[in-house]
């Protein structure tokens, strides 16, 4: 079995951010990067059920130069080989654009399961997963925080988080996509061997014509978003607390957003 694993490289979430000058995006050029944190839950579930089956990861991520880092780490933990769609004209796409980009990649490695996280820490459409299932023309599944395969290796049942504390139980042919939650298991680490390994693995780039893509079809060009700008949140102007009993504070809320916010 071959299993496709897709990560993307984020700005470590505990680094202090600064907007750039111009307001388009944050400052990158002095941030520490990490694997997204429901991507290394992807990874981990991807590697552990190729070590059961005898099977082979391939890991995928869209980004410039220095996410070879990210794909670097993920062939140390125990990918086989990975795929970098660095070039410029992937970038700044958003989940449509991105996610057609990967499905190309994924097909053209004739993979039968694909593990993503749920969504991305820095722009989190949570959206991406389920574009490449549509691209791929594949059943999937978002928010599993519980995987295993079915005996045959024809269909896997998977445990969906719901609200309310309630969980969702289903079975799904494959091929498929499963975006799995933050948690699901436990992440390895990296050993010595591993990271001396990793540097034979072989990291391939691609383009958009080696996937048979139209530059104008992926990245920023292709994109149904635009994102126009980023900023830090402005200061809040206070809280008010309203005396009285429940039913009266009630009043006075539905009062104060009628007449003084004007939302109802």
């Amino acid at each position: 079995m071959r299993i496709a694993v897709c990560i993307k490289q984020v700005p470590d979430t505990e680094s202090r951010l600064r907007v750039r000058a111009d307001g388009t995006w944050i400052e990158e050029d002095d941030l520490p990067f990490v694997i997204n944190e429901s991507d290394e839950y992807a990874l981990e579930e991807g590697i552990a059920l190729a070590e059961k089956t005898g099977g082979e990861v391939v890991v995928f991520t869209v980004g410039p130069a220095r996410a070879a880092e990210a794909l670097r780490k993920a062939l140390a933990l125990g990918a086989a080989r990975a795929v970098h769609l660095a070039d410029a004209a992937f970038q700044r796409g958003d989940a449509s654009s991105t996610g057609a980009a990967l499905a190309a990649a994924v097909a053209r490695e004739e993979c039968s399961l694909v593990f993503t996280g749920s969504s991305s820490d820095d722009l989190s459409y949570g959206a991406t997963g389920t574009v490449l299932a549509s691209a791929l023309g594949w059943p999937h599944a978002w928010l599993v925080m519980g995987f295993s395969l079915e005996e045959g290796g024809t269909s896997c049942r998977v445990v969906r988080e719901m609200e309310s504390g309630k969980n969702e139980l289903l079975r799904i042919h494959l091929p498929a996509v499963i975006e799995v939650q933050a948690g699901i298991n436990h992440p390895r680490y990296a050993s010595l061997k591993g990271i001396m390994a990793a540097k034979k693995k072989p990291i391939v780039e691609v383009g958009p014509g080696d996937l048979g893509l139209d530059p104008s079809a992926v990245g920023a060009a292709g994109a149904a978003v635009e994102l126009l700008g980023v900023h830090a949140p402005s200061a809040g102007g206070g809280a008010q607390i309203l005396p009285g009993d429940p039913a009266t504070a009630a009043k006075a809320l539905v009062d104060k957003l009628r007449n003084e916010a004007r939302v109802i």
